[in-house]
């Protein structure tokens, strides 16, 4: 099948290099000379494990190309995906004007009839008007589609080549059996293509993240009263995780989430309820709970110095600044919050991220109090206590004597919870982490 992916990012270019490996032909189409570039070089703008080998192999068997020119790629293709960003607006709303502009160049380019397909995540209603946008140019037939992405970063090739379910939104039969060839060689193992009309996708892909979000949220707001009341969160999670009704994922509390999904979707969910009259008082308050988790490891910090003065003039080592691991995506970072408060009070930062050091320098700006190391224990000399902000792997099983020896002070504020308390105990650490009883001078 001829397939152009229209937006290069992280979600065009995985959909693109995964249906390549396929065998179809794809065209991926991007407005940034320079990212082509790149991509034509082999060389990929992201970092996404297993996707660079994707590209190169695909790119070398010619079943993967790139180009700027959206007419082109339109002309030489059945089927067209549309996957450019959605940025927020300021009323929480999503920013539809380049998934409009991209329509109104596919209108423009056809040349013979062509299915269209909304794989960026967009709010209900925007089918009707890419319709509208591309009709407007053309007198061939169009057929509008609905396929939200359902990637996680980090495991977005898995979950490409091997989705728990592919939910396309369709209205013609022509469409339906379309999408249906296309996806069948990644839903071999039985999973389902869930065929259903238009609208319902679209708002599948928000309630989806929403639902996520609120039960993040919702073991947060638990983590905290586990706190107060002396209960040990990781017990609480196992305890309602093994319950078959509720299940044990995304039920790991921590300093909340973030990413270009659950923030962006769940706003946009809910400001699709305030146009349609509906006050939608679950998800609201999924986004309040994360604005007040990004700010509990700050808490702790302030009250184990005692005030927000005592914090000027400390040195912070910090682990992980990805908004999650096996990624270098600081978007909504919680790490962007707990840093920059923590510079406003005077302290000083020595940071190390795997993957993302230089997309988080990039986003939190050059700063005279932060510096960034090449490896995790590089950062720990001269600091006066090690905050876990992201828990990648490589962090998870570490030298604690040599944490001990680089640190002023043996004290870790656990943003993830990626360490045992008995461990933090026997070894004498100021332990402070998130729904579980702190650990004081190796003591309870």
């Amino acid at each position: 099948m001829n397939i152009a992916v229209i937006g290069s990012g992280y979600v065009g270019l995985v959909a693109g290099a995964c249906f390549a490996e396929q065998g179809n032909d794809v065209i991926c189409v991007d407005v940034d000379e320079k990212k082509i570039a790149m991509l034509e070089q082999g060389q990929i703008p992201i970092y996404e494990p297993g996707l660079e080998d994707l590209v190169q192999r695909n790119a070398k068997l010619s079943r993967l190309s790139f180009t700027t020119s959206l007419d082109a790629a339109v002309k030489a293709s059945d089927v067209i995906f549309i996957a450019v960003g959605t940025p927020q607006d300021e009323d929480g709303s999503a920013d539809l004007t380049h998934v409009l502009a991209v329509a109104n160049g596919i209108g423009k380019a056809m040349n013979g009839p062509k299915i269209v397909v909304d794989k960026s995540t967009v709010p209900v209603g925007t089918a009707a008007l890419v319709r509208k946008t591309i009709e407007a140019q053309t007198t061939f037939t169009v057929d509008v589609v609905s396929n939200p992405e359902f990637l996680k970063e980090g495991t977005a090739l898995d979950d490409f080549l091997r989705p728990d379910r592919v939910v396309v939104g369709v209205d013609s039969p022509n469409a339906e059996k379309v999408m249906t060839e296309l996806y069948e060689p990644f839903t071999r193992t039985g999973n389902p293509i869930l065929i259903m009309d238009v609208v319902s996708a679209e708002m599948t892909k928000y309630a989806a993240n929403t639902m996520l979000a609120i039960r993040v949220s919702f073991m947060n707001e638990i983590a905290l009263l586990c706190e107060k009341t002396g209960a040990n969160i990781n017990s609480v999670r196992n305890g309602i995780g093994s319950d078959a009704r509720i299940g044990k994922s995304f039920l790991f509390p921590g300093i909340g989430y973030g990413g270009s999904c659950f923030p962006k979707d769940v706003q946009a969910l809910v400001r699709t309820g305030k146009d349609h009259g509906v006050e939608l008082l679950l998800a609201t308050a999924a986004e309040q709970v994360n604005f007040r988790q990004k700010r509990v490891l700050l808490d702790k910090i302030i009250g184990h110095y005692g005030s927000k003065e005592a914090i000027r003039g400390k040195v912070f080592a910090v682990w992980g600044l990805a908004f999650k691991p096996r990624t270098d995506d600081v978007r909504e970072a919680p790490a962007l919050v707990l840093l920059s408060e923590l510079v406003k009070l005077g302290a000083s930062i020595q940071a190390h991220d795997p993957e993302a050091n230089a997309t988080f320098r990039e986003r939190f700006g050059e700063h005279p109090q932060v510096t960034y190391g090449a490896s995790n224990y590089g950062v720990l000399s001269g600091a006066d206590a090690l905050i876990v902000c992201t828990e990648w792997n490589e962090f998870r099983a570490p030298a604690f004597e040599r944490i001990r020896t680089n640190l002023k002070q043996p004290v870790i504020f656990d943003g993830r919870n990626i360490f045992a308390r008995k461990d933090m105990q026997s070894l004498g650490f100021t332990y402070y982490s998130i729904g579980r009883p702190s650990v004081t001078d190796g003591k309870r």
